[in-house]
């Protein structure tokens, strides 16, 4: 169903451009962009737009970006196969959203970013997908979803808790959401605020956050476990530093790509064969949804 966001009403929607029967509000269009929260649409504190074109060139060869989309894969065959209808939430420029295209077939695919520039590189990613420009404090949808990811998204909004009783709310009846953040304050440093971070989560913290809203917890593991040490080093350094430019964490060598992503291969193979990893870079979890 979608949800009004001027009056409330629910109601049948076949398109975006589709008015409110209740109040007769339209959707605002952008640059062809459906967007359900236009005054945040080219400004936001959570991100910096510029940094989506930097992302689209990189992020499909780089060791975090693959292994991490690989394993939300794995998650959504393992625990929810009868998924048909996905929603990612901040998909910036569609990087997961095709990787679920073909790793995972069978759903049907949206998307949503605060920002229309993103989704200006995901519609060329994936221009069969549903696309549209949202805020995910207040999302336009109830008991619409089978399934909904957000990926290294809740951690750049102060409003967290807001955020997953709204996805609880756009979820049908025990549908699932999946979520990685970033985890272990000991680990913030510059990077986290070049990258707009307002946190990295504890230990438990998401999984305590999730259960308070409505949801029942499935799965949870650290990732990027093996490569912690160096990831603790690397951060320590930047903190001292005081170098702010993500772009360096990121920027690595061919050869070192290749072994720090064979390295998170074997990580995901562990994993997949049952381990749990109590400590790392990342949190993964997937829940299910209560009932409303």
């Amino acid at each position: 169903m979608r949800r009004c966001l001027s009056c409330g009403t629910l109601f049948r929607a076949d398109a975006h451009t589709q008015p409110c029967p209740g109040c007769g509000q339209a959707v605002a269009i952008i640059e062809g962009v459906p967007c359900y929260a236009p005054e945040l649409a080219r400004e936001s504190s959570g991100f910096r737009p510029e940094g989506f074109a930097w992302l689209a060139e990189r992020e499909s060869g780089h060791f975090w970006f693959r292994a991490r989309s690989e394993l939300i894969a794995h998650v959504i065959r393992r625990y929810f196969p009868t998924a048909r209808t996905f929603m990612e939430i901040g998909c910036g420029t569609g990087y997961v959203l095709s990787s679920l295209a073909t790793k995972c077939p069978g759903l049907a695919l949206s998307g949503s970013e605060i920002f229309i520039e993103g989704l200006g590189f995901a519609a060329r990613r994936m221009p069969d997908a549903d696309l549209f420009q949202m805020d995910a404090r207040r999302i336009p949808y109830r008991d619409e979803f089978d399934l909904l990811g957000a990926f290294d998204v809740i951690e750049h909004i102060e409003e967290d808790e807001a955020v997953l009783a709204e996805i609880h709310a756009a979820l049908v009846p025990g549908g699932g959401a999946i979520f990685t953040v970033p985890q272990h304050p000991s680990l913030w440093s510059a990077q986290d605020e070049h990258a707009c971070h307002k946190r990295r989560y504890r230990r438990g913290e998401l999984e305590a956050k999730l259960q308070k809203v409505g949801f029942e917890i499935l799965f949870s593991t650290s990732f990027v476990s093996l490569l912690l040490p160096l990831l603790y080093v690397s951060r320590r350094k930047k903190r001292f530093e005081g170098d702010n430019a993500i772009e360096d964490e990121m920027s690595v060598g061919r050869m070192t790509n290749s072994i720090l992503y064979g390295l998170l291969r074997v990580e995901s193979a562990l994993i997949r064969a049952g381990l749990r990893f109590p400590v790392g870079g990342s949190r993964l979890v997937a829940a299910r949804a209560k009932a409303h």
